[in-house]
This record gives C-alpha cells, sequence and structure tokens, in this order.
C-alpha cells in the first residue's frame, strides 16, 4: 500500500492545491450562471440570489489568484500555481469580473451543479482546517489512497439531487398521501421553531434508526451499506461513500416523518442544513469531544465507534442524531473519552472505485461466508 505523507504548511503545496480548488469552484459556477436552466436547483434559487453569486464567484477568483501567488513564493515552484491562475483566468474570461443574472425558465430536469459547489465550499471551509488543526489521526492526510473515491461519491450524490429527491419521496407519497394530513400539517407548521425543530429531529431520527439498524442485520442489505463501512480513513469525505440502494431506502424513511407531520419552511429549511453539516462532522477526522454535548448529539467519537472494525463493538450506535434513541433501544455504546483503533470491513474485501463499489453488492454471494447472517446477525 502505497504510504501518503500529510502536508505541511509553509511549503506552497497546500496554498497550490487551495488555488486550484477554487479555480475548479469559480468555473463551475461561472457554467450555473450561463445555463442556470440545467445545472442549478430551483428550490435552492429561492435561497440565494444572482448578485450575491456573482460576488461570491469573484471573491473565489481572486482567492485562487492570491494563493497561485503564495503558492509560487513559498515552493518557488510553477506547477500549481500556474494551474491555478490559468483556470481562474479561464473564469475571468468567461465573465467572472461582470457577470449579471437573469431569469431562470423552467425546465423539466436539472443537475445541482451549484448545490454541489456551495456544499463542496462551506465543507472544505469547515472541516478542512478542524481536521487539520484538531486530528484525531496525525498520520492520516488528507490525500490518502481512496480520497478520490470519497469525491466521486460526494460529487454524484449532489449532482443527482433531483434524481435522488424524487425516488426517495415516492414511497412516503404513495403511502401516506391519500390519508388527508391537512389538520397535522397546520398544527405542526405552527409550533414554536425550536418545538418544531427538535420534533423533526426526533421523528426522522427514529424512523433512521430502524432503517439503518435493519441494513445491519439483513445480510442481503449489508451488501449495501457495508461499502459505507469500508473505508478505513475516516474524514470530512467518508459520510459519502453511500451506495445508492442505501441511499434510497435510508433517505425513503427520513421522509415519512417529514411527509407525514409537514413542517414550516424555516424548519425544514434548518433540518436539512443541520443534517448536512452533522453528517459530515461525525465523520471527520478530528479528535473534538464536545463536552457534555456528546451525551445529547452524535459526535465524531460516538460515530467512529459504529465505524469500528473490531467485530465486539458490532451493532452499536446506529442513531444519527440523538444517542438518547440507541439507549432506549439498548444500542448505546461511549467508553469515556476512549476512542476505536481503526475503522472498516475486515470480513471481505472491497474493490476500489466508484463503479466497481456500485456494482460489488450485486455480484458478492449472499451465502458467502464472509456476509453468513449468523455471522453478521449482532452488526
Amino acid at each position: 500500500m502505497a504510504r501518503y505523507e500529510r502536508l505541511k504548511i509553509g511549503k506552497g503545496q497546500i496554498s497550490g492545491y487551495i488555488s486550484v480548488f477554487l479555480a475548479i469552484l469559480a468555473l463551475g459556477g461561472m457554467l450555473c450562471f450561463r445555463y442556470p436552466e440545467k445545472l442549478t436547483t430551483p428550490e435552492f434559487r429561492q435561497v440565494y440570489t444572482g448578485e450575491s453569486m456573482a460576488t461570491l464567484i469573484t471573491a473565489v477568483v481572486i482567492g485562487s489568484f492570491f494563493f497561485a501567488l503564495l503558492s509560487l513564493l513559498l515552493s518557488k515552484k510553477l506547477k500549481w500555481a500556474l494551474i491555478g491562475a490559468a483556470l481562474s483566468g479561464m473564469a475571468v474570461l468567461l465573465g467572472a469580473f461582470g457577470m449579471e443574472g437573469r431569469a431562470v425558465e423552467k425546465s423539466s430536469w436539472h443537475f445541482g451543479l451549484d448545490w454541489m459547489l456551495l456544499d463542496l465550499l462551506l465543507m472544505t471551509a469547515i472541516f478542512i482546517p478542524l481536521e487539520l488543526f484538531f486530528p484525531k489521526r496525525r498520520d492520516q492526510t488528507k490525500f490518502h489512497e481512496e480520497w478520490r473515491t470519497d469525491l466521486v461519491y460526494f460529487v454524484i450524490s449532489h449532482l443527482f439531487i433531483q434524481f435522488f429527491g424524487v425516488i426517495t419521496q415516492k414511497p412516503a407519497l404513495l403511502f401516506f398521501g391519500w390519508i388527508g394530513l391537512d389538520k397535522i400539517h397546520v398544527w405542526v407548521a405552527n409550533l414554536p421553531f425550536i418545538a418544531g425543530l427538535f420534533l423533526a429531529f426526533f421523528a426522522t431520527d427514529l424512523f433512521q434508526y430502524w432503517a439503518h439498524r435493519i441494513f445491519h442485520n439483513h445480510v442481503y442489505l449489508w451488501r449495501f451499506h457495508s461499502v459505507h463501512h469500508s473505508t478505513q480513513n475516516m474524514d470530512w469525505l467518508a459520510g459519502s461513500r453511500t451506495h445508492f440502494v442505501d441511499i434510497f431506502f435510508t433517505r425513503a424513511m427520513t421522509f415519512i416523518p417529514l411527509y407525514i407531520l409537514g413542517f414550516s419552511q424555516p424548519v425544514f429549511n434548518t433540518y436539512i442544513i443541520f443534517i448536512a453539516v452533522h453528517a459530515v462532522l461525525i465523520h471527520s477526522n478530528t479528535r473534538i469531544n464536545f463536552g457534555p454535548l456528546k451525551y445529547i448529539f452524535t459526535t465524531p467519537q460516538y460515530h467512529h465507534w459504529h465505524h469500528c472494525e473490531d467485530p465486539r463493538y458490532y451493532g452499536k450506535n446506529f442513531a444519527s442524531i440523538f444517542p438518547l434513541i440507541d439507549w432506549i433501544f439498548g444500542t448505546y455504546y461511549l467508553p469515556a473519552n476512549e476512542w476505536p483503533a481503526g475503522t472498516g470491513v475486515h470480513e471481505a474485501e472491497y474493490p476500489k472505485g466508484f463503479i466497481k463499489q456500485s456494482i460489488y453488492p450485486f455480484t458478492k454471494s449472499p451465502f458467502d461466508r464472509n456476509l453468513n447472517m449468523e455471522e453478521q446477525s449482532d452488526r
């Protein structure tokens, strides 16, 4: 296995990577401006304005040029500085310093490129510094052997947000659309903000808990969910490694309480933002344990035990938000300030790469000794 060393501050390589990263974001942003009908999310366009995104892209381009210059000064090498500056130059040629928003026509389909770019920018701004200065595993670099695979998962899940949104809402619409839930929706929507938010968190986490647990306890479903557990490098991208069958089932389960109860738009938006950030946090490579809050909300330490490679600790910590749910159903495990020695699944060999991992669960025999129900029943 190749050895990947952690990058060192002050050598120019980090600033070079930042320059290239920002330039790619700027180019993607310019594509969104030119083709908004096909590359942006209608629901998300209601949150931001064209003017705010134009300002953000301008700032990103300037930042890319700055870090390209910094990389050149620190490393005395042209490679990353030149790539970053060239890509930023392309964004400028596409109109990065003079763009204007326009009315967007309705489209029957779209990719979520805007959602992907903004979420990627936010997550990297939060979690890369967090993992850099407060790492759990100091020997783990951002560029471990499977970071590209996890990045592909991140990109795919965001670009196809319309597809995943439609297929995961269908079960809720099919089973509950005929009941007539208007009175419940009105009552829940009129709850005080904090009460409504807590109800949204608890209800969705309860449904997600059982969906998650079923995927662990059922031999056929475990083949799909085990792809998520196959990573041995827990970091902010690790949570994105989820098979599309797994995404469909678990997200569909969380949509059931959201659809049945009906929440106000502020509660729903806050829930979506919290879940997006929190799901990344609990997989991240950070040693911060959050003090007493770790007994109220799930933390990296709590969820890393769920990913523990030691079979003695399988079947613990299924909850996504509230450890209380695990405590109620007897699956709670949080040993003071201890962390698992390692993460991953060693009962089977998992292929490398997004395509191979997507195909793997369909080709793996359910009667393989490594996936025998008796051996996996305690997961």
